[in-house]
This record gives structure tokens, C-alpha cells and sequence, in this order.
């Protein structure tokens, strides 16, 4: 069956950096789009980014532009999402999406 494995998450400082990963299973990983979305307390699931199947293409919410970037390994069907210069409006549970697949989420807090 599908999975999404998320890791990386944790508590960091403002001005500080994480790289999430996604680790798939279950799907033709190599030929989908990935995305990462993000959810505040409260709030609404956000859409954070996507990269193409190649890895050649990716597109960012505006909020993250120039700071996240996001890369795939389509060998070791995984995805990376690396967050620098993070922000205490970056804090958030970041999914890992295909379709209407989710993973469980990891927790990133930016804070003093």
C-alpha cells in the first residue's frame, strides 16, 4: 500500500535550518509530483511546495520562496525538503503528499 514516511522535524531557532525528508513506498514514485503542505494550529492545511517527477521543476508558496527548497531522489524514492533562514510563522506540522495520500506529519518549531 501507499506510505509517506516523514522525518527531520524538530525544534530550531529563528535564522536556523531543517531538512524534512519523505520517504515513499507503494507508487510509481518516479513518474508522480511530490508536495509538502504545511499546518498551522488552528488553521487550514497550506500548500508549501511541489517538485516535478524529474526534479527539474519546483514551485513555492510565496512565503517560502528563497528559503525552502525542495529535491527529490527518485533512487531512494524520497524527497527533501530543506528550510533555511526559518522563521517562528515556519512553525507547523509539514506533510508529505501524492494524490490523496498523506503521511503522519512532523512537527517543526521555530523558536527562542
Amino acid at each position: 500500500q501507499v506510505q509517506l514516511v516523514e522525518s527531520g522535524g524538530g525544534l530550531v531557532k529563528p535564522g536556523g535550518s531543517l531538512r524534512l525528508s519523505c520517504a515513499a513506498s507503494g507508487f510509481p514514485f518516479a513518474i508522480v509530483d511530490m508536495s509538502w503542505f504545511r499546518r498551522v494550529a488552528g488553521k487550514e492545511r497550506e500548500w508549501v511546495a511541489t517538485i516535478g517527477f524529474s526534479g527539474r521543476s519546483s514551485n513555492y508558496v510565496d512565503s517560502v520562496k528563497g528559503r525552502f527548497t525542495l529535491t527529490r531522489d527518485n533512487t531512494k524514492k524520497t524527497v527533501y525538503l530543506q528550510m533555511n533562514r526559518l522563521e517562528p510563522e515556519d512553525t507547523a506540522v509539514y506533510y508529505c503528499n501524492w494524490g490523496d495520500y498523506w503521511g503522519q506529519g512532523t512537527q517543526v518549531t521555530v523558536s527562542t
